[in-house]
């Protein structure tokens, strides 16, 4: 259960947490500044959408951002989605990506606009939010691609937003510095809030209802449902095999103990998942900078 629908789930413990106290009344009330989605992603997927619209006129508007256009044509070139031709316009890049595809990819690169802050030390936290979470969403898309059944483009924007939530908090304590006693408040706030945000964040930005479970369980290590793997599976899987090497493995359960892994090894064997940091560390290095 979300704390959105359990107003009272805070521990009276955390009382004397300003920030997360602050945040959690102004989640509650709906008054907590969320980040809005970027306008070029906004205006792509209202051309895409449009069922008038040709690759032609969708470019137009994709072009009136040079670096996202041209970030789409170095995509459609890269070995993702190679072809015999080299592709030098942005109607060809649309056509050989898909639209739908386009669509995630540039509310992909378009989403790093939100991760900004003013003061120094929210700002490091943003930049090392965005590192994160680009790492997962290149990993996710590089896992996906490997396993049936999955979009690695969605993969990719799914892995990108897991973390969200976390954003608007940092967005408070940029602008309330005053609010944060120690920084064990910001760990607690992000621990307590950032689900039930990203989910706001979720539906405010239009997404697809399934990202909602991406946001919430992304963590839940050992989540148990009776569906089929979706992509809260890939990006939880997709943060794990990140942590290799980074924390300490034995904080960490083992990868092939989990609901979500069991999901998806009639596709993987635990050797296989774990490969691929290595057998695809270009593609995923290739495809953090796209992000980047």
């Amino acid at each position: 259960m979300t704390l959105s629908s359990k107003p009272n789930a805070l521990p009276t413990n955390l009382a004397k947490n300003q920030l997360l106290m602050d945040c959690y009344q102004h989640m509650q009330s709906q008054q907590l500044v969320l980040p809005t989605i970027p306008e070029i992603s906004y205006k792509i997927r209202r051309a895409i959408n449009d069922s008038t619209a040709s690759s032609h006129k969708i470019s137009r508007v994709v072009q009136t951002d040079p670096a996202i256009t041209a970030r789409l044509i170095q995509i459609a070139n890269s070995s993702f989605y190679c072809g015999r031709k080299k592709i030098e316009s942005c109607p060809e890049a649309l056509t050989r990506i898909g639209l739908q595809a386009s669509q995630d990819i540039i509310t992909s690169m378009a989403i790093k606009s939100v991760f900004r802050a003013n003061s120094e030390f929210i700002r490091k936290k943003m930049a090392a939010l965005w590192a994160h979470s680009s790492m997962i969403s290149a990993i996710s898309a590089v896992f996906a691609h490997k396993v049936p059944g999955f979009d690695p483009d969605r993969a990719m924007l799914a892995g990108l937003i897991h973390d969200i939530g976390i954003v608007p908090i940092l967005t408070y304590a940029d602008r309330h510095p005053e609010v944060i006693a120690n920084p064990k408040d910001l760990v607690e706030t992000v621990k307590y809030l950032r689900a039930d945000i990203g989910i706001q964040i979720i539906r405010s930005w239009d997404f697809p209802s399934d990202f909602e479970d991406v946001v919430q369980h992304a963590e839940n290590w050992h989540r148990h449902t009776n569906e089929n793997a979706n992509y809260a599976d890939i990006v939880m899987i997709s943060q794990l095999l990140s942590f290799i090497g980074k924390v300490d493995i034995k904080k960490m359960p083992q990868i092939d103990t989990l609901p979500a892994y069991k999901k998806l090894a009639k596709f993987l064997q635990v050797a296989d998942s774990i490969s691929i940091l290595d057998t695809a560390k270009d593609e995923i290095e290739q495809i953090h900078q796209w992000l980047s």
